[in-house]
């Protein structure tokens, strides 16, 4: 996401992105079904792609695996999901482990761990198989690509910009993040405590870092936990889709609505219902089908020889156009749409 230094970067941003992040609207964008990825010749038929997220059933993995799928549909390979219930450290590992033993071309690959499955993922390529990761990174040496949903500061400064606002730029905030190991959120919770260094928010005070460990019910305990602990808190940050939405449901039936403002990363469907009612002024996220989208493609190319994962390559992913690979061999996304209650009927996913 780029920088957002003011309320009209925000808005300007919301603005850029409101037909782009629409999943059930691709009116806005290139026509789909295009299996060529670069100029190095085209995907390879039947390639068999796997998408293995933190954890299955998660409503937001829901939407990013069911992007891989369509984009495995249009390049016509073989799409399948598997994964753990739960989003512990190592409980990807024998799936990984399986994944090989089957011979998967691809395996897109969402971390709970940034070093736990680096040894399975290592055997997996050793065996010819082309590891993408996406929305949480491994060690980068573990993997052969990374699809990042937006840049880590981005995302620091976006958070940070919205409670400040939501809450008038000072008073006690806390967060409410996913599992303790999340490569994703404690990048983005460094980002987010040096964000708050700066001037503008020297009157905000971050009090603590809560974990809900991606569960809906933790995450509502944790949430209630909070505002025991700190009655004069003023808002409350979840970068997590479960999170946010857990935390939303507990603040809209408790004696906190209104008066302690929330914000995150969540889905509109998830969120719709609390925007409307008052609890949740705005929020952030980009489209995860796109994020299971484009990752589906990037693997593709990389299983089809057109592109080995270096700085400065481009391929092509379908309806979403052309991308660049950049240092460390991550490709980003793009920047994540604010929603509130003028733009939240807008969207579907």
């Amino acid at each position: 996401m780029r920088a957002i230094k003011a309320g009209a970067s925000v808005l300007a941003l919301s603005m850029l992105l409101a037909t782009g992040a629409c999943a059930d609207d691709e009116s806005d964008t290139p026509s789909g079904g295009n299996a060529t990825a670069g100029a190095g010749g085209s995907i390879k038929e039947g390639l068999s792609v796997a998408f293995l997220p933190k954890q299955v059933n998660n409503p937001y993995f829901t939407t990013s695996d069911n992007g891989g799928k369509a984009a495995v549909e249009e390049f016509k390979g073989e799409y399948k999901e598997v994964g753990p219930s739960e989003a512990s450290a190592s409980s990807q590992v024998s799936y990984i482990n399986t994944l090989t033993q089957q011979g998967s071309d691809v395996i897109v690959i969402s971390a709970n761990d940034p070093n736990a499955i680096c040894g399975a993922i290592g055997q997996a390529r050793q065996g010819g198989a082309k590891v993408v990761t996406f929305d949480s990174d491994t060690n980068k040496d573990c993997r052969d690509l990374f699809v990042n949903q937006v840049t880590a500061q981005g995302i620091a400064e976006n958070q940070v910009k919205l409670i400040s606002d939501q809450i008038g730029g000072a008073g006690k905030i806390a967060i409410l993040s996913a599992t303790a190991n999340a490569t994703n959120q404690n990048a983005w919770i460094d980002l987010m405590k040096t964000e708050l260094k700066k001037p503008e928010y020297s009157k905000i005070e971050l009090v603590t870092v809560a974990y809900g460990n991606d569960d809906d019910q933790k995450s509502f305990q944790e949430t209630q936990g909070l505002l025991a602990s700190y009655p004069d808190l003023k808002g409350i940050i979840s970068p997590t889709t479960v999170g946010v939405a857990a935390a939303a449901r507990y603040l809209s039936g408790s004696q906190y609505k209104g008066k302690v403002a929330l914000t995150g990363l969540g889905t509109p469907n998830q969120m719709r219902e609390f925007v409307k009612d008052g609890t949740v002024k705005n929020f952030a996220l980009w489209n995860p089908a796109d994020l299971g989208y484009l990752a589906a493609y990037a693997g593709a190319a990389l299983a089809s020889g057109m592109i080995t994962g270096k700085e400065g390559e481009k391929f092509t992913a379908g309806k979403l156009g052309e991308y660049t690979i950049g240092a460390d061999s991550v490709v980003v996304l793009g920047p994540p749409t604010v929603f509130d209650s003028a733009n939240i009927d807008q969207f579907n996913f």
